[in-house]
């Protein structure tokens, strides 16, 4: 789907919100009548905006989000016990997340006090609901800020263990594999190799056995594994096995944007610590093609670490060319 695409589907959500708004603005006004109806509606718009995450600059969907989160916690606060309060508990579970994510994601993740906020809300709502599943995402997210933001793999380690283990109380080898890779992960930043393979062998063994009836199954997908594989091998000093991993795992990646704009950055960070710099400024170039359009957070950090890796062939025309580009994105 194309950007332009998505900004129509974008718009015809907001005129079918106006055309079905007049029961939500009716709600807002009357909180205590929210039904399970409210909630569905409000279910679907959030689905709206998370299912354009990944091709969308975070930056144009915040405002909708935000106020669409606004609503959702208005209305819970004012719901009484029942169907109700916990369905709109676990909306703003995920309302929070979602949060979460967009601000960390147009902050180019620097705005980490917010997003972790954001997340422990989410934790917050999903303890009182008694919803153990959210409440272990939330947990697995608040990990990534400690991971890739703070540079605390122990903080980030902690979190990710923590929502394995969680997950697995409730039978999720989906959200269970998905923080065990995390594990694997901060033991490769730590340079703990044998943790780190363990990690991955657990989180192989458990997103085998994810079928639909799984309650995270959304979360992972096919290509999930070998993305966090090859960020191990790169993160244990593995380049050649990592670019191996990474390279067909970018090719599988289409649709994913922001996600696969984070694996070629990690692919160019391969080429780059084997000296094969013509195929690094490639791969880097296709990378801030997506970053350009998604203004993706995580891949503009990792395409900012590489260009700093880049420095030392600086005087080579290609490294020369691909730092212009950088410097041109960050200035915008």
């Amino acid at each position: 789907m194309t950007l332009e695409e998505l900004a129509q589907l974008l718009e015809e959500v907001e005129e079918a919100r106006t055309r079905q708004g007049g029961r939500l603005a009716y709600v807002l006004k009357n909180p205590r009548a929210a039904d399970l109806a409210t909630v569905s509606y409000l279910r679907r718009e959030l689905d709206t905006i998370t299912d354009t995450y990944d091709t969308m600059p975070s930056t144009s969907l915040l405002p909708t989000a935000a106020r669409l989160h606004s609503e959702i916690t208005f209305l819970h606060s004012y719901a009484s016990l029942g169907g109700v309060r916990r369905a709109l508990a676990t909306v703003q579970a995920a309302s929070a997340m979602l949060m979460g994510q967009l601000v960390w994601d147009a902050s180019q993740r620097r705005d980490c006090r917010t997003a972790v906020g954001y997340y422990n809300q989410a934790v917050g709502v999903a303890k009182q609901n008694g919803d153990v599943l959210p409440e272990a995402h939330a947990r697995l997210r608040a990990g990534f800020v400690a991971l890739y933001a703070d540079c605390e793999p122990k903080r980030g380690l902690a979190r990710a263990a923590q929502a394995a283990r969680l997950a697995t109380s409730v039978g999720s080898y989906a959200l269970a594999g998905l923080a065990m890779l995390h594990v694997g992960e901060a033991n490769a930043m730590m340079g703990e190799r044998s943790s780190c393979e363990e990690a991955l062998r657990q989180a192989e063994d458990w997103l085998q056995r994810v079928d639909a009836a799984d309650p995270a199954h959304r979360l992972v997908a096919a290509e999930q594994f070998n993305r966090m594989a090859g960020s191990c091998y790169l993160a244990l000093g593995e380049p050649r096995k990592a670019q191996a991993v990474l390279e067909a795992t970018s090719l599988a990646m289409r649709g994913r944007e922001k996600s696969r704009s984070i694996v070629l950055g990690n692919l160019a960070l391969a080429h780059i610590r084997q000296h094969h710099i013509d195929e690094s400024t490639a791969v880097l170039h296709e990378a801030i093609d997506i970053v350009e359009q998604t203004r993706a957070g995580g891949g503009a950090n990792v395409l900012f670490g590489a260009c700093r890796e880049l420095q030392a062939w600086r005087n080579n025309l290609s490294v020369d060319d691909v730092t212009d580009r950088v410097l041109s994105l960050m200035a915008k």
